[in-house]
């Protein structure tokens, strides 16, 4: 299709929390709740980039799950509150902080590897210099 130099650079939260391509903005990331489509209806960008692995989990887990546990354990202690409170309260509490962040974290990730051209980590081994032949020269003046 056309190059990345003719299209503008869009911030990935514009575009990554929205779920559109983070090339034109336009075009869908997501082909279903999670998976991501293959390329952009709108301007063709290849998907296969895309590697947010488990970025989006780890966020969920730190920013979400952490204070779900902990209203569970308030719950627990303050009030030694039975099974069937923390199945109404801390279950859908816990669902809703956590399930619906994972979308738009998966879709920043993805647009921020594009806008920063991130990409795996190479090694690369430099060529050293030849070492000198012979006995080494005394420096003398």
């Amino acid at each position: 299709m056309s190059s990345h130099e003719d299209w503008p650079a869009l911030p990935p939260l514009q575009t990554g929390l929205r779920g559109r391509c983070p090339r034109c903005g336009q075009g869908h990331l997501f082909q279903g709740f999670l998976k991501l489509r293959p390329e952009c209806e709108v301007c063709g960008l290849d998907y296969s980039f895309a590697d947010p692995a488990d970025g989006p989990a780890f966020f969920v887990i730190c920013f979400a799950c952490v204070p779900s546990v902990f209203l569970g354990v308030w719950l627990e202690v303050q009030f030694a509150a039975p099974l069937w409170v923390h199945l109404l309260t801390t279950g859908p509490f816990m669902l809703l902080t956590c399930i619906p962040p994972l979308r738009p974290l998966k879709g920043w990730l993805v647009a921020s590897q594009f806008f920063y051209k991130a990409e795996e980590g190479k090694v690369v081994r430099r060529a050293l210099p030849p070492a000198p032949e012979g006995p080494k020269a005394s420096a003398t003046s």
